[in-house]
């Protein structure tokens, strides 16, 4: 339990909530190994309990047993030739007591094995980090320090939701990094997320000395005995109540309405790819090719099932602004919730099928650090925070996910940016001389540096636009082919954390492309040395002073030459080719 000691790393009293904060070793709930282990214990029963059912109905019920006309005797001396079988020894040699008492001590084994799990996987919570210890044998500790935090993820799955228990996860900033706390009741699961994202947020730095106790103070003689009728009274609650306690659930600034959800599914590339093999196969089986029947069918299942869950995971979405970060919830029978901390986007795309054109609608992707190793090929829902939506929340949501940039610039990156070109355009696009490598959207192919932001606009088939906050930019890279040299352009590629954002773009004016490439590079910097974002509580950074503003990147290096409306065909004058390659 607690220990009555407070611990040297305990986080400041005015900074966390819940009392599984305090910087001490804890456990999980008790019914953690229901749902790690004990949920598959009970399919185990399940199909040895299937297998024997005409055994069992004989034995114990046969009165039941069809067709068998209560000839009990009869029946087992079949079973009793049948030669090899240990229920049929145990039932000859009447056995059952000691049967009986083989299951008992496996089952007692098996719970002794979760008991012991489960005693030995605690969790503590410090002013800087969040470490979790498990294993009996084999011992492991985990580590995430508070000041890489990612997000911070909560989930319900359907069986959890019934007992009033959740998972959290925290996300790290490396690979296989996550820290997960599985499970709590979902009150203290609400609480701890709270409470990991205040000390995250760098609030602790300018509160901690105002939280922190008087020097002469001393823990109460009868602290031990309060913190464990505490942690039982907790416990015992949280299983007699079920369901977790009502939580404040800010109001999204989008609604998806269920309609539009499956409409947006249905008209898709998939849908009509599918629609295609379909008609295939008819065609084959009325011309006698009937094996393409018995080969459509598990591609039927599987998209069938692919089409649910999307919009099964989709159902009950919602995005809204927490004092945390932006918090986004999916899901219906499962459901999800991560809150992104402010500065953890490291790139975002807006996308349009041509296929959602004529409706209107949109989707936001985005690139974040995951904390998942290698091996995981799971998909990672939270790159996705619009699933589909008009361009009012498209707006709606990339201010809630970059909410430093200036008023003055989101009609031009909405307008411009994201709709397309219109009578004015302050993109820099493909000169005309380089229109056969984009012959479709050369119009649209372009680029826009801000004071915050690298705009890169791309596509007519798929309408995207790729949004790179200079912060999080890592480096820059100009690339150019023979073919570019000979059309004197160049391709951009910016490196960022990998996720579904492609962050390239070709056939740019090679001069326009330098130019890009060593102010882009500058203001990276810039805007890297002045950000703040990792610790969006603190007023000054530490040792006082104020960060410098990211808007004042391009005032120190100098706007970009041709990012402003400049013409695209204006520097088509002889210039020294482009290397390979060239990084920030």
């Amino acid at each position: 339990m607690t220990d009555p000691v407070p611990s040297p790393d305990a986080p400041p009293r005015g900074l966390v909530r819940s009392p599984l904060s305090d910087g001490e070793w804890h456990r999980l709930h008790p019914l953690t190994p229901l749902l790690r282990g004990g949920l598959f214990l009970i399919v185990i029963v399940g199909i040895v309990v299937a297998n024997l059912r005409d055994r069992l109905l004989v034995i114990f019920l046969p009165w039941l047993a069809p067709d068998l006309g209560g000839d009990f005797d009869e029946e087992l001396s079949e079973w009793e030739g049948s030669g090899g079988d240990p229920i049929d020894f145990i039932i000859a040699n009447n056995l059952y007591l000691v049967a009986a008492l083989a299951v008992l001590g496996v089952l007692v084994i098996l719970i002794a094995v979760f008991y012991m799990s489960w005693r030995f996987h605690t969790f503590r919570i410090t002013d800087d980090d969040v470490e979790v210890r498990s294993g009996i044998l084999f011992r492991t500790q985990r580590r995430a320090p508070l000041d890489r935090v990612q997000g911070v993820n909560l989930t319900r799955p359907m069986i959890a939701r019934l007992l009033g228990m959740a998972k959290l996860e925290v996300v790290g900033a490396g690979a296989d990094a996550n820290v997960k706390l599985e499970y709590l009741s979902t009150s203290n699961a609400e609480a701890v997320r709270a409470d990991i994202l205040r000390l995250a947020s760098g609030r602790r730095l300018a509160d901690a000395a105002a939280a922190a106790p008087s020097p002469g103070s001393s823990p109460r003689p009868d602290g031990r005995l309060s913190a464990l009728s505490q942690t039982v009274g907790r416990e015992i609650t949280g299983l007699i109540e079920g369901p977790e306690a009502p939580v404040d659930v800010p109001e999204s600034v989008v609604n998806i309405p269920f309609g539009r959800l499956v409409a947006s599914h249905v008209v898709s590339m998939s849908t009509i790819a599918l629609i295609a093999a379909a008609v295939a196969v008819g065609i084959g089986v009325s011309l006698g090719v009937t094996w393409l029947l018995f080969a459509m069918v598990p591609t039927l299942i599987g998209f069938g099932a692919y089409w649910v869950r999307s919009i099964v995971r989709s159902l009950r979405y919602s995005i809204a602004p927490t004092p945390d970060g932006v918090r986004i919830t999916f899901g219906l029978l499962t459901t999800v919730t991560e809150i992104v901390p402010p500065g953890r986007v490291h790139a975002l795309e807006v996308t349009q099928p041509i296929l959602w054109r004529p409706a209107g609608w949109w989707m936001i992707r985005i690139n974040r650090l995951t904390g998942r190793s290698a091996g995981d090929t799971s998909t990672d829902q939270f790159t996705t925070v619009l699933p589909v939506g008009t361009a009012a929340d498209v707006e709606r949501v990339l201010r809630l996910l970059q909410p430093h940039v200036p008023e003055a610039e989101w009609p031009l990156i909405v307008q411009e940016g994201v709709l397309g070109p219109g009578e004015t355009d302050s993109f820099t696009n493909t000169p005309r001389r380089a229109w056969w490598i984009r012959p479709l959207s050369f119009r649209r192919n372009g680029f826009r540096l801000t004071g915050d932001l690298l705009l890169l606009r791309r596509g007519v088939i798929w309408r995207k636009l790729a949004i790179l906050p200079l912060p999080r930019l890592q480096s820059l890279g100009l690339h150019q082919g023979p073919l570019d040299r000979m059309s004197r352009v160049a391709t951009l590629r910016a490196h960022v954390v990998t996720g579904p954002v492609y962050a390239n773009l070709s056939a740019i004016d090679r001069d326009s492309a330098l130019a890009l490439f060593a102010d882009a590079s500058g203001a990276a910097v810039l805007a890297a040395s002045g950000d703040r974002s990792h610790r969006w509580a603190e007023e000054s950074p530490v040792g006082g002073g104020s960060p410098a503003p990211v808007g004042s990147a391009l005032d120190a290096v100098g706007a970009v030459p041709g990012t402003a409306g400049a013409v695209p065909g204006a520097a088509d004058e002889a210039s020294p080719p482009v290397a390979p390659e060239e990084r920030a």
